[in-house]
């Protein structure tokens, strides 16, 4: 009885591909953190996040210079973050939320809560 050796072989890359690009896109969606934004480049990244109410944001500055998050509604403001420091606000609320450094009022985001 003869096997069909390049059928089989083309099944198995095949099959060997699918489960290292499934695995990849398992550990990417968990490398990420729902809820946190990185300061860095002088930026927020992502700029825009949409959460759920009830949910925590956390901003995390990895630049070397200081930098707040401030909410133009007054609803929160952090003190200055240097590199490496956190910090959290949890939005109960839905809404649209503007948030800028204080210190590089040029840095923006927009948090929406659903």
């Amino acid at each position: 009885m003869q096997t069909n050796r390049p059928g089989r072989a083309l099944s198995i890359l095949f099959g060997s591909a699918a489960l290292i690009v499934a695995s990849a896109g398992f550990y990417a969606a968990h490398a990420e953190t729902p809820g946190t934004v990185v300061i860095k480049n002088f930026m927020f990244s992502p700029m825009a996040l949409t959460v759920k109410a009830g949910s925590t944001v956390t901003w995390k500055n990895l630049d070397g210079e200081p930098h707040t998050v401030v909410n133009d509604a007054g609803m929160f403001r952090s003190a200055a973050l240097d590199q490496n420091d956190s910090y959290k606000f949890k939005f109960d609320k839905p809404g649209v939320y503007h948030v800028f450094c204080g210190i590089h009022p040029n840095m923006k985001e927009t948090i929406t809560v659903q």
